[in-house]
């Protein structure tokens, strides 16, 4: 009782109403980025005297992001529209559904809980035109109708959760100057990155930057390699069922996956630090090799967040720049996949103000007006892709709406004791020599000894 009184105090304190029409960001009408019509049509939308509650993982800078555009909601529709969140979100939720006095909109980035939630009866089912609005209108829409698509409390399939703020981990980063000095070209396929990393040993540098150093999160870094790579070597299908434990980690399809991060991070030629110096390498430490004289690495795979860590005053677009981690050339018939992330919007207590809100994020001023801030990518196609407010998201934005396949952070979806433990743990000892076949069966026992 004491820890879920001190989680709704959390709670509490943090609900808001939203800004009223003078303390809205962008003034309506006024700036050409902006889809205004759809926040016209919004308009027609009468919801006055209805109170709409929302609870969301967003704290901080990222809740005056997410009130910011709440705020044109409340403007266009008349409605009150009050934000709550919790340091311990996660368990919130589940504290609030079981209690009988869940919020109407839940937003969370764990797919496995809102599942968890949709079994137990705890989220309302989305309109089918919602999942053919996500299936039509989002770049790789089929899987991020799946991604949202769970069994109910009666094992029957229905879509609860429609996607809405993503991010994308299938990044390689490198400084431009370095490339151009050498002569580098950007590889467009995973064989030419293979040259290209054989070129730069030939030159007499190293490829790559690669750490797995993340305190007891130590390991993480490499999951988000061999989940890349399994998209890269094997089907959505096949990834799904591993994340499910119906294809095992010891498996012929994972462990290759797992020997492919191999001929990356176990390769002495092409690691700075060589192969040793993977697992002790801190991951915020580990791209600075970019911008060493001379370079100690010329490219570091890693997520949108890592600009976070290059040296103070590094301008995005000009001292370091991106790729899209390329698929191989000989596997055309798995596309162009992208791993990320992202939250998915679910309704946990029915009204008309909920069903509108969902409605509003198909808008593209839903997604333009946090576009042009920070901290937003969208696989939304209908939007003008020059809102966003740099270049370097622009260039995100459309990895994402070209993808033709998008699956989740694997190890975000698989039980906790695998995902966030023997799957870590497993990939350092891999590193320090561990076979793939040795590492897959020794994460595999832990699975099955999961009760």
């Amino acid at each position: 009782m004491k820890f879920r009184l001190a989680l709704g105090a959390a709670a509490l304190a943090l609900t808001l109403t939203t800004p009223a029409l003078a303390d809205l960001v962008f003034k309506p009408g006024e700036d050409a980025r902006f889809n205004w019509a759809s926040f016209e049509e919004l308009k027609k939308v009468d919801l006055k005297g209805e109170t709409l509650t929302i609870f969301g993982p967003w704290r901080g800078d990222d809740e005056k992001l997410v009130l910011s555009i709440l705020a044109y909601f409340a403007e266009a529709t008349g409605a009150e529209v009050k934000y709550a969140s919790s340091e311990n979100y996660e368990q919130q939720i589940v504290i609030d559904t079981e209690a009988g006095s869940p919020p109407n909109i839940a937003i969370l980035p764990q797919p496995g809980l809102l599942a968890d939630l949709a079994a137990k009866g705890r989220l309302v089912p989305l309109a089918d035109a919602d999942a053919s609005f996500i299936k039509d209108n989002y770049g790789a829409g089929e899987s991020w109708v799946g991604l949202g698509t769970y069994k109910d409390k009666d094992g029957a399939s229905k879509f609860f959760a429609f996607p809405y703020k993503a991010d994308v981990k299938s990044l390689v980063w490198y400084s431009p100057e370095n490339f151009a000095d050498a002569g580098y070209e950007i590889p467009k396929t995973m064989e030419e990155l293979v040259t290209l990393s054989d070129k730069i040993v030939a030159d007499g540098g190293k490829p790559w930057c690669i750490g797995l150093g993340s305190g007891g999160a130590t390991g993480w870094p490499a999951t988000d390699w061999v989940e890349d790579l399994m998209l890269r070597t094997q089907t959505p299908e096949t990834y799904d069922k591993w994340v499910t434990n119906e294809i095992k980690f010891d498996s012929p399809e994972v462990t290759g996956a797992i020997d492919e991060f191999g001929k990356f991070a176990k390769n002495d030629a092409w690691v700075d630090g060589g192969a040793a110096g993977v697992a002790s390498t801190d991951f915020r430490d580990s791209p600075k090799g970019l911008f060493a004289t001379p370079p100690k690495c010329y490219m570091h795979r890693q997520a949108s967040f890592i600009p976070s860590f290059f040296p103070e005053g590094t301008k995005l677009g000009q001292d370091a720049d991106f790729f899209y981690f390329p698929a191989f050339a000989s596997k055309p018939e798995l596309g162009t996949p992208v791993l990320g992330a992202g939250t998915l919007v679910s309704i946990t207590k029915d009204s008309k103000a909920a069903r509108a809100f969902i409605d509003f994020l198909k808008l593209p001023i839903a997604h333009e007006l946090w576009m042009a801030q920070s901290g937003f990518l969208t696989p939304l196609k209908g939007v003008n892709n020059d809102a966003y407010a740099n270049d370097t998201l622009k260039k995100m934005g459309g990895i994402l709406t070209s993808a033709t396949t998008f699956r989740f952070d694997g190890s975000d979806l698989m039980p906790g004791k695998i995902g966030a433990g023997a799957f870590w743990t497993g990939m350092v000892d891999y590193v320090g020599g561990k076979s793939a076949v040795d590492t897959g069966a020794a994460i595999q026992k832990a699975w099955d000894e999961i009760k």
